[in-house]
């Protein structure tokens, strides 16, 4: 369970009641996610008691970011977007620092992820993408891309061939592919706030309605399309097989346009995009793999995985994008 701070039901209690939602009546660690401690928890006895999510922020997040994560959950569900509102403390804080650690404390959201993903679903997952993008633009904050190509990049060549063969022979070649695909990075497509990391896990579905979408800890300021191209190498493959499903593929990028026209040079560029996309997640499980290396608790993620991902949209250009 990637719950990395274990707390005792009272502790969760005091922590609980700086919000004034009621008493806590009942906590269950959350498993999912690598970077946080989440607990699903049940107030009562206020009007304001429901289900929500406490999440205390313990790696990969750096402090001073927190501001622009929760703000942009009120700016999007402001705007109607299906997200989980912060909640702000008496003082109007939306998160709370416990010891040297901050919590917030997040509206839960009903619905469950799609394991196995249906074309109707990746249509709804693109479609609420372009909706996010269309109002993340007047979000009044930006954030740099810390994960972009150049740093991937370097993130890979600080790591170094001995270690990167140490997981697998094959990966000390995608470093100069990396460096290679940094230097001819496209520039100058539309940009706006992106979620930077919509895999199937961060949406919460009814059927085929989208009812939350979640996990906003790696949203930034970055084109557009780059943030389709990432939720396209998340969706488009067997999870069992690693094989492309094109129905998928298809359904999402049809999803997105029917909210938000691709502009001419944004869809030329998704093949490169697309392999930008791949090499964030080589490079942050390569990371992971050593950062987490003796964990019992955490399942490592093959970064195999993306590389043959980033082989496959190398070797088929346009086409898939048609």
């Amino acid at each position: 369970m990637a719950v990395y701070t274990d707390l005792a039901a009272h502790e969760l209690g005091a922590i609980v009641d700086g919000w004034d939602v009621g008493r806590l009546v009942s906590a269950k660690g959350i498993a999912e996610g690598i970077s946080n401690s989440n607990w699903l928890i049940e107030t009562a006895g206020s009007p304001r008691s429901a289900r929500f999510v406490l999440t205390m922020y313990e790696r990969r997040i750096d402090r001073g970011d927190l501001p622009f994560f929760l703000g942009l959950l009120d700016h999007l569900a402001a705007a109607g977007l299906p997200v989980p509102r912060p909640l702000h403390d008496p003082a109007g804080a939306p998160f709370r620092m416990v010891g040297d650690k901050a919590v917030a404390l997040i509206e839960y959201r009903s619905g469950i992820s799609p394991a196995w993903p249906t074309p109707r679903q990746a249509h709804a997952a693109g479609a609420v993408l372009a909706r996010i993008h269309l109002a993340g633009a007047s979000y009044h904050a930006a954030r740099g891309n810390a994960l972009s190509p150049p740093a991937c990049a370097a993130m890979l060549a600080a790591i170094g061939p001995a270690r990167l063969r140490a997981i697998d022979p094959a990966l000390p070649a995608f470093t100069s592919k990396a460096a290679d695909l940094a230097e001819r990075w496209p520039q100058n497509l539309p940009v706006s706030v992106i979620h930077a990391d919509l895999f199937p896990d961060n949406v919460l579905m009814v059927g085929d309605s989208v009812t939350g979408v979640i996990d906003f800890y790696f949203a930034c300021t970055d084109q557009m399309a780059y943030d389709l191209a990432v939720t396209h190498s998340a969706w488009a493959f067997d999870r069992r097989t690693g094989a492309y499903r094109e129905d998928i593929g298809r359904a999402l990028i049809e999803g997105y346009g029917s909210v938000r026209d691709l502009l001419p040079a944004e869809r030329s560029a998704l093949p490169l995009l697309a392999q930008g996309a791949c090499l964030r997640f080589v490079a942050s499980r390569v990371e992971d793999w050593f950062e987490q290396a003796g964990s019992h608790e955490i399942l490592r993620k093959d970064p195999l995985d993306y590389a043959r991902r980033w082989q496959f949209y190398e070797s088929q250009g346009n086409a898939i994008f048609a």
